[in-house]
């Protein structure tokens, strides 16, 4: 039972419950170190259960396993968000990993007594520890423009982090703004009973569906392309590094010609405005719809970090997870932070794991110094 106003102390504290966050703490129970996770929602696996209804991952269920525990389901299968959810809730059970739920962090700074490392803040309890893992993710503040506000009231306006379905929406046209993963998903889904329209480029497309025959018998070749050449390591993976992270990764599922086939309108050309209450595209088509769907992304949101530690674009300044500004401090969950992989939960394992030796060799030596 907690107590208002506690404090703990604890080796490692880590913050977010997500894949990569109980990746780190089952690696740091692993390693010996005492530590403890937080978690802002009141369940594992929220985050999953609350993406629209007809989400999958991008990567078959072999490769969606986390450290010590395989994805219960036929290897070629697709999860689907809610079925990450429940596994990754199986996953904290089953390792008795020492969670929180319930525990939104509000701040994390330094601790005013030099000894005392970092401290975390949420409502009125404290935590104190010397090295602090940061696994938040990158799915933090929806990102909708400001002209939003000028169309008219009657058009319903959702982030693809508000949409469930296609029975949120009115019957008549429907634009969703932005052509990445959820934005094609999304659209695809709505073309069955929407006139369907999609404004915005595409960071290109695999030339076969990820889900198709053709990937299934390719995914060794892609997952070993992705693991050793699509990272920071390689000139071409500091390539795409950049690009991925601004902009988000190529059409995987649902490509082009799906799109089109579905009877979807695609269109280049950016939305940039309203007139009269109507959504306006950079070639000046004013589009008359009923609703709107933003597939426009979301902010990195590490605001409550009270440390100098981003870069201009809001993302924290790191070596593959490691913070070398701030001893003791590390981020996990950005995208391309190592590579690819970065991105889905095969690669959550591998940052966790580089992250906890580099914890666990950092206590050694605190350990040698103070013997």
């Amino acid at each position: 039972m907690r107590t208002a106003g506690q404090q703990e102390r604890h080796d490692v504290i880590v913050i977010g419950g997500g894949q990569v966050g109980l990746s780190v703490s089952h690696h740091l129970l692993r390693r010996g170190l005492d530590h403890v996770l937080l978690e802002r929602a009141g369940r594992i696996g929220d985050t999953w259960r609350d993406r629209y209804d007809s989400l999958r991952l991008y990567s078959p269920a072999r490769y969606d396993g986390l450290p010590g525990l395989s994805f219960p389901a036929q290897p070629d299968h697709f999860p689907t968000g809610h079925e990450m959810a429940d596994y990754l809730e199986r996953y904290a059970r089953h390792f008795e990993l020492p969670i929180r739920t319930a525990t939104p962090v509000e701040r994390l700074g330094r601790a005013e007594r030099p000894g005392d490392g970092y401290i975390v803040t949420a409502g009125d309890e404290r935590w104190f520890a010397q090295r602090v893992v940061v696994a938040t993710g990158p799915f933090q503040r929806p990102h909708i423009p400001e002209f939003a506000t000028e169309l008219d009231p009657a058009i319903t306006q959702l982030h693809s982090s508000q949409y469930r379905n296609p029975d949120q929406l009115p019957a008549g046209p429907a634009l969703v703004v932005g052509l990445g993963h959820s934005g094609a998903d999304i659209a695809y889904e709505l073309a069955a009973t929407h006139q369907t329209y999609v404004s915005g480029r595409s960071h290109g497309q695999l030339p076969f569906a990820v889900d198709g025959q053709v990937a299934v018998t390719l995914w060794p070749l892609i997952i070993r392309f992705l693991d050793h050449v699509a990272n920071l390591d390689t000139p071409l993976g500091r390539k795409m590094g950049p690009k991925v992270r601004r902009g988000g990764g190529p059409l995987l599922r649902y490509r082009r010609g799906d799109l089109l086939e579905a009877g979807v309108t695609l269109t280049d050309a950016r939305t940039i405005g309203a007139t009269d209450g109507r959504p306006t595209l950079d070639d000046g088509t004013v589009l008359d719809v009923s609703s709107v769907v933003w597939c426009t992304g979301f902010r990195p949101d590490y605001g409550w970090i009270e440390l100098p530690i981003l870069d201009d674009d809001g993302w924290p300044v790191q070596e593959r997870g490691v913070v070398e500004d701030w001893p003791g401090l590390y981020v996990l969950g950005i995208p391309f932070l190592h590579g690819f992989t970065s991105m889905l939960v095969f690669g959550a394992g591998a940052d966790a794991a580089y992250v906890a030796d580099h914890i666990r060799d950092a206590a050694d030596a605190d350990q040698r110094a103070a013997a």
